[in-house]
């Protein structure tokens, strides 16, 4: 059988740029070779995409304080609306080896939003993990807890900002309505990045300073009390979800450090300890917020616990970390699915959802 070709996308403009970095290199580890041929096109930090050898395509790969994208001088163009060759070689314009499917794992802004799930719809080409709709909607945690409370799902308490509102912003109003402390956060970011959580009013306008510089949009949120459980799930029209896992902070809060760079930032607890009944209860929750919020293939949902054994979401992830501290693949191999099965499936998944999506009609005057 010939093997099929992965574009595996990977970097990118946003914060989480050296995170993307080493989920790539997890993923082409463990990618099964018999069955994938990898092709590596890396977005650097100004936005422009590399063709990178698998040799070379990362400076200082074991170390995520110092990892880099190894910058190519063969770029890549996309040319719309072909479907054959819709990746080119920006220099000269010949074509790349055609790839069967897309594999984005460019975290945040610019590639968990929808923005590349837009452009890889546009090229015609299958891609993995939720669709425009969906990535768009669960990056915006504003509009996601929005649809969640509507449909009835605990969210925490908070108030929403834009920039063209920051001075109205009162730390003394807040703190009477949400209490201290109180987490402040862009409305469009993920991985913790540009998160503070304050008690003070000092801080508090720090920490708003901090969370405009990452979007235009802030939220302003209680603190809740209570376990961080995790869930990986996965599907299309019939989403499976994993065990669930918990994080146990050995900091402040769970953040970008220790979710990606302080190994002793945080223990994961795989798989938590939880009542059969609260495992049903977290995995059925999980799997309402997936079909909720229109994702598919894969997301993380990361809950709070209470003592009082209420559930209340904190966010949904799409394109969750695949790095080998990353909670999504090790909640499936927990769960029975391999870290190279996993992979293989969620090619699968996009494949499957491509070929649902070219049945569709697109214009009237198909018919005519």
């Amino acid at each position: 059988m010939m093997k099929k070709k992965v574009g595996i996308i990977f970097g990118g403009k946003s914060a989480e740029h050296e995170v993307s970095l080493q989920s790539a290199k997890n993923i082409v580890d463990a990618i099964d070779k018999d069955e994938y041929e990898v092709v590596l096109i890396g977005i650097d930090k100004q936005g422009k995409w590399h063709i990178n050898d698998q040799s070379s395509y990362l400076i200082n790969a074991e170390n995520p304080k110092l990892i880099q994208l190894n910058k190519s001088n063969d770029s890549v163009a996309i040319v719309p609306g072909e479907t054959d060759n819709q990746l080119i070689h920006a220099e000269n314009a010949g074509g790349l080896d055609q790839l069967d499917v897309v594999f984005p794992i460019v975290h945040g802004t610019l590639g968990e939003d929808g923005s590349l799930q837009g452009m890889m719809r546009i090229a015609n080409l299958p891609y993995v993990g939720t669709n425009v709709l969906g990535s768009s909607i669960c990056m915006d945690k504003d509009i996601a807890k929005r649809l969640l409370k509507a449909a009835g799902v605990n969210v925490a308490k908070g108030e929403v900002f834009s920039r063209a509102k920051k001075s109205s912003i009162d730390f003394d109003k807040l703190k009477e309505n949400i209490g201290v402390p109180m987490f402040i956060k862009p409305a469009n970011q993920g991985s913790s990045v540009g998160v503070s959580k304050v008690s003070s009013k000092e801080d508090f306008d720090k920490a708003i300073d901090t969370a405009f510089q990452y979007d235009h949009k802030i939220i302003v949120e209680e603190t809740l009390v209570g376990r961080e459980i995790e869930c990986s799930v996965l599907g299309n029209d019939d989403p499976k979800a994993s065990l669930p896992g918990e994080i146990l902070p050995q900091t402040e809060f769970y953040s970008y450090e220790s979710k990606y760079i302080d190994e002793t930032g945080a223990k994961l607890e795989i798989p938590a300890d939880l009542s059969d009944e609260m495992v049903k209860k977290v995995q059925d929750a999980a799997i309402e917020v997936f079909q909720t919020l229109e994702c598919e293939g894969l997301a993380r949902v990361d809950f709070f616990l209470t003592d009082d054994s209420d559930i209340y979401v904190n966010e949904v992830n799409t394109l969750p970390g695949f790095t080998r501290i990353s909670m999504y693949p090790k909640l499936w191999e927990i769960s029975g699915i391999s870290y190279p099965e996993l992979i293989n499936r969620l090619i699968e998944l996009a494949i499957e959802r491509h070929q649902q999506d070219s049945m569709l009609k697109s214009a009237v005057w198909e018919d005519e």
